[in-house]
């Protein structure tokens, strides 16, 4: 049989256009309602999707009160403890979550990754990020956001730390672990699950973020919006991986993909209109001064263009993505917001079925990517529309999978179980 592509759900209470929970079919309580987050799932599952992911920041994301609560991120389950309500309610469905290097102890995320995994039957996963955020630092006392690198350092450790908790020879006794960031002693006291460990996840787009991930991770989400793009980063990663001494099909990479699909493409166009409709300049604009982490747009005319921004010490491979594609397409700032308000840089993809396979399976049988994060426009709506209309475009041409390979996550990602 020929490959076939994996799929994560990326699961965001209300969808993730920054406007969707003003649309009419959207739950506005979705952030808070464990019933809508077990009925998505469920529906992710009966898609046969690899994964569901969770993304997370500790603190609200919009320091202005006014348009934090116009934006419906801010509000939501912290991950971990939702994904356990999730492993009681699915049976095969993959289970990540988002936690930080920068704000929490290896330990106390090991062991709180290890009995999901254990509770799930093996079907977790831990999306290692370093917090990129002022609003976040000041939630834990730190003076300030790290240098880009001291926090990539700090990870580089923190992943070490717990790989060495989640080898199958250290789950009891001591691993008397004294280094630059973290003293840990012993080991976890939980067996291991029928997938051996929690499967790593990383997210990072720089040199340090790209090097962390091909030495540690077992999937690699990434934000590309152009084919050439993402089979760089993908032969670049890779080769990576080998250099690191592991077999490049251990590393699976998944660019984030947002579709709106529908069963005619003025249909789909249609939909994505009246979303982009509901999008407020000062909304669209907060979300992009936000990722960018920059105030170098207050006061600039909307129809200008964007201006040239400072290297931040926050999310700098999104920052250049968006630089490029306003560059690339002579956007001004108040386009490249309602288009950052979509998808937050994200691939974007309108059409029928058969559209969006094509769109797919172009990057998949191309070497640009090894399956997609999918990134439904609103919920439930275009995660039925994705599992209803796409889903069975895929099995059809053979780039999916009709059933599941396995009751763990990397049986059914094709990883190798850890020791």
């Amino acid at each position: 049989m020929s490959a076939q592509m994996k799929l994560g759900a990326f699961l965001m209470p209300t969808g993730h256009h920054i406007a969707a929970w003003r649309h009419p079919q959207a739950a506005a309580d979705a952030g808070i309602n464990v019933d809508h987050m077990i009925a998505i799932a469920r529906t992710a599952e009966r898609g046969l999707f690899d994964l569901v992911f969770f993304e997370d920041a500790a603190g609200v994301r919009e320091a202005r009160v006014e348009l934090a609560s116009q934006a419906a991120r801010s509000i939501g389950f912290e991950p971990i403890s939702l994904l356990a309500a999730l492993a009681a309610n699915t049976q095969n469905v993959g289970l990540v979550a988002t936690a930080s290097s920068s704000y929490n102890e290896p330990y106390a995320l090991a062991r709180a990754f290890a009995t999901l995994d254990l509770v799930s039957g093996g079907r977790a996963g831990w999306n290692l990020v370093t917090s990129a955020s002022e609003i976040e630092a000041a939630n834990f006392g730190a003076q300030g956001l790290r240098a880009h690198r001291d926090r990539y350092a700090k990870a580089s450790e923190f992943a070490d730390v717990v790989a060495r908790l989640w080898d199958p020879a250290n789950r009891t006794g001591t691993i008397a672990h004294e280094g630059e960031s973290f003293m840990v002693a012993q080991g976890l006291g939980i067996p291991a699950s029928p997938q051996g460990a929690p499967v790593v996840v990383q997210a990072g787009s720089s040199d340090v973020g790209r090097d962390l991930a091909a030495r540690t991770a077992d999937v690699v989400f990434v934000a590309t919006q152009t084919f050439d793009a993402a089979k760089a980063f993908y032969d670049d990663v890779k080769a990576r991986v080998k250099a690191a001494g592991r077999n490049p099909d251990h590393l699976k990479i998944m660019p984030g993909v947002s579709p709106v699909v529908a069963r005619t493409r003025e249909e789909a166009q249609a939909k994505f209109d009246e979303l982009q409709a509901l999008i407020p300049d000062e909304v669209g604009l907060a979300l992009l001064a936000s990722y960018l982490a920059t105030d170098a747009l207050d006061g600039l005319p909307l129809d200008g263009p964007m201006p040239d921004l400072k290297a931040s010490e926050g999310m700098q491979s999104r920052q250049q993505l968006v630089i490029d594609q306003s560059r690339r397409e002579g956007l001004s700032i108040r386009q490249v917001a309602q288009h950052f308000a979509g998808a937050r840089g994200h691939w974007r993809l309108i059409g029928t079925a058969a559209d969006i396979a094509d769109e797919l399976e172009a990057w998949f049988t191309g070497g640009a990517c090894d399956g997609f994060n999918v990134m439904p426009a609103f919920f439930p709506g275009e995660l039925d529309s994705f599992v209803d209309l796409v889903i069975p475009e895929l099995q059809r041409r053979g780039l999916f999978r009709t059933a599941y390979e396995g009751s763990t996550l990397r049986a059914n990602l094709g990883l190798a179980t850890p020791g």
